[in-house]
């Protein structure tokens, strides 16, 4: 796992309650009485508070004592869907992290939809959350902005944000597609078809960016048709399988670009006589059992939602500092269906 602790750029420090009673003219024990909600300050008083509160972007941050107490807090995870496999260890391993520091976890899926992201990420602030984790669908997270102002911690996981600067914990993906499709071409195969996820995806992208470096070094060919992305549902990825398979120069391996398309591919296989051989990335739960056992390019997901949570609770005890990068390794399990040659 590498870390540059230099990377992105530096949040803006968090207006604290001294810098609300300096632009207020008023004491710190009025700008505390009003923040908390206590008697004995009078309605001008509390209107210049209330408005330098708002001018300065003020969020309480009940984090710190929260954690010291042992008061239960909690924080937010936004997965792609909770049903799958990946996400789901992704939210054992964040809930483990969290119960360690006495944190309740609130988990909602955005079934890759921007607009939902949005959706449930603002419920959970609106909630209070102290935190949150994000598997985002969406490209822009300008609209979280305003909460990361204001000192709410926010991680990035599987897949960066592109319009604001914040954590990300994410899987080394074009190393581990570069060491999938590297390994079809020492078993002999010179076409080599990628079946991906929507292409604007992070994870589509850096996939199919190994997936080609891997057959630049080899000095093999990437023909048009060899690349199909899309959405993962069967009967997309079973109509891509076909084309590449009956061409007038079909290909003679495979290296589908996550588990749902594994899946699809498999069912797309089960009833040929022809068959490729096969690299999927991301594991399948019984992918040993099959015959020929399924080779892989294997995700941690238990390091990735437990290194994005560490971040998180880093960042409610220190505060801010430089953004931070984390690349977690993939490793290559070698299991049968990726190790034929050519027929």
């Amino acid at each position: 796992m590498s870390t540059d602790p230099t990377a992105g750029h530096r949040t803006p420090p968090r207006p604290t309650m001294k810098d609300v009673a300096a632009v207020a003219g008023v004491g710190l024990k009025t700008v505390s009485r009003v923040v908390n909600g206590e008697p004995g300050v009078s309605p001008e008083m509390a209107g210049r508070v209330q408005r330098a509160i708002q001018q300065l972007g003020f969020r309480r941050n009940d984090s710190a004592r929260l954690l010291r107490t042992g008061t239960t807090a909690s924080i937010g995870l936004l997965l792609e869907d909770i049903g799958d496999p990946f996400s789901s260890a992704l939210s054992r391993a964040v809930e483990s992290v969290a119960a360690e520091h006495g944190c309740l976890l609130f988990t909602g899926s955005s079934a890759q939809s921007a607009d939902r992201e949005r959706e449930l990420a603002l419920a959970f602030c609106a909630r209070r959350v102290e935190g949150l984790i994000i598997v985002p669908a969406g490209r822009d997270h300008r609209y979280l902005q305003p909460e990361a102002g204001s000192g709410l911690p926010i991680v990035f996981l599987d897949r960066p944000a592109e319009t604001i600067a914040a954590d990300t914990v994410l899987s080394d993906n074009a190393g581990g597609a570069r060491t999938a499709v590297a390994h079809l071409i020492r078993h002999g195969h010179r076409r080599i078809g990628f079946l991906g996820d929507l292409p604007h995806l992070h994870t589509c992208r850096q996939r199919e960016r190994g997936y080609r470096e891997a057959m630049a070094a080899a000095g093999l060919p990437v023909e048009p048709d060899w690349v199909r992305t899309g959405p993962t549902d069967r009967a997309r990825v079973a109509a891509a399988v076909q084309r590449l398979l009956d061409g007038p120069e079909p290909v003679t391996a495979l290296f589908s670009g996550n588990n749902r398309i594994t899946v699809g591919v498999l069912h797309a296989l089960a009833a040929r006589p022809d068959r490729p051989a096969l690299v999927g990335f991301d594991d399948l739960e019984l992918g040993d059992l099959l015959r020929p056992g399924l080779t892989v390019v294997a995700q941690d997901p238990a390091e990735l939602g437990t290194t994005a949570a560490r971040l998180l609770f880093e960042r409610l005890r220190h505060g801010p500092g430089p953004v931070r990068r984390v690349e977690v390794p993939t490793r290559l399990i070698v299991r049968g269906t990726g190790e034929t040659g050519p027929s």
